[in-house]
């Protein structure tokens, strides 16, 4: 039996073996494995790869540590408040709770899945400090909304683009603007099944502003700027070389692994447009956007039967995300929607499907071809 891997890592492997290798030999003869030009280069390759000029990227540990040393870097202190999509992976609210402030839960756009500006509003107290905007599954969330609600009310935006590293929106000049460039901080990670990922752990801060470009270096290096003198108290969070070297061959090959992610949405949208199955609505990318589809996702009308097709063809398949986090047991205390928002309602019809660069779309439209 042919297993379908979810993400097909082991493919990607392949294909770019040679080059991995020789750049995995290089750091292991080196002697340096943490920190050292190859970390150097990848931040100095990352900032350039966002086409903003006096741009900073700042390697870290992991995409939450990455969240956590931002929201440190803006100051965010115990009492205070951040408003958060409220149907997203837990990290952006966690983060703002393990420094003691609170996470205010925005619904999102049923069609896009992305946080709604106009119930961000809605929220704003005078504790609330600032927006984290998750660019789900890879698409970027409506900045120059955002940014319009963040001006009125004095808020900063934190981008988090944990996902969506490479995507692009049109900004309010019509030219193309990259992820983790629209943030007054953003922050990426290379968790191995994102777009631009690693072998382990591994995340990383992006911004315009020095100061906080100096912050967030040295609260990931413990709070120090050179060695055993600590401007604050920070976190150990570092990049180790291993990885920078991964991933800077694989930022090589990012643009055309895009390609060919664009090629097979493209089948897996042309199919399900037509399909005569369950009903299926893919994620809606905002004209003016390109995702990276970090994930394929659909909506389903009937998602206990869209699972029993896809368990029947022996296609894996995943939920991002079960509930909305209003609804997780940890935020139990805060208080939440008195009535089932968007938030609810989506995540009992979302669902992804096995999809990367290397995921062979046209065997997995047949199977369900197959069986349905």
């Amino acid at each position: 039996m042919v297993v379908i891997p979810f993400i097909d890592l082991k493919s990607q492997r392949i294909a770019y073996k040679e080059e991995l290798q020789k750049a995995e030999q290089q750091v292991l003869d080196s002697g340096i494995y943490i920190g050292g030009p190859q970390v150097e280069a990848l931040e100095e390759e990352l900032a350039l790869s966002c086409d903003k000029q006096d741009f900073f990227a700042v390697t870290c540990g992991s995409g939450t540590d990455a969240l956590t040393i931002s929201l440190s870097a803006l100051n965010l202190q115990p009492g205070d408040q951040v408003i958060v999509p409220d149907f997203t992976f837990i990290a952006p609210a966690e983060c703002v709770a393990q420094l003691g402030a609170t996470p205010i839960f925005a619904d999102i756009n049923p069609n896009t899945l992305l946080i709604d500006p106009s119930e961000i509003a809605k929220r704003v107290t005078p504790k609330t400090k600032g927006i984290i905007a998750v660019d789900l599954f890879g698409e970027c969330a409506p900045y120059q909304e955002l940014r319009k609600v963040a001006q009125q009310y004095g808020l900063w935006i934190l981008e988090d683009s944990a996902q969506a590293f490479g995507a692009t929106q049109k900004n309010s000049q019509e030219k193309k603007q990259y992820a983790c460039t629209f943030g007054d901080m953003a922050i990426t990670s290379f968790y191995p099944t994102k777009p631009l990922g690693c072998y382990g752990d591994g995340g990383a801060i992006f911004t315009s502003n020095p100061h906080l470009a100096q912050k967030a270096r040295e609260l990931a290096n413990h709070g120090s700027r050179s060695r055993y003198l600590h401007q604050s108290v920070g976190f150990n969070s570092r990049l180790d070389a291993l990885q920078a070297a991964v991933l800077r061959i694989k930022l090589r090959h990012l643009e055309e692994e895009f390609s060919m992610r664009y090629k097979k949405a493209k089948i897996y949208d042309d199919f399900f447009m037509n399909w005569k199955g369950v009903k299926v609505t893919p994620q809606h990318i905002i004209d003016g956007n390109v995702s990276t589809y970090a994930q394929y996702t659909l909506l389903a009308e009937n998602r206990e039967r869209f699972i029993q097709i896809l368990t029947k063809a022996e296609i894996p398949y995943c939920i991002h995300y079960p509930m909305p986090l209003h609804k997780q047991p940890c935020f139990a205390h805060l208080t939440h929607p008195t009535q089932e928002n968007n938030s609810q309602q989506i995540s009992q019809k979302v669902i992804s499907l096995p999809f990367c660069a290397f995921t062979d779309v046209q065997s997995i439209i047949e199977k369900i071809n197959s069986i349905a």
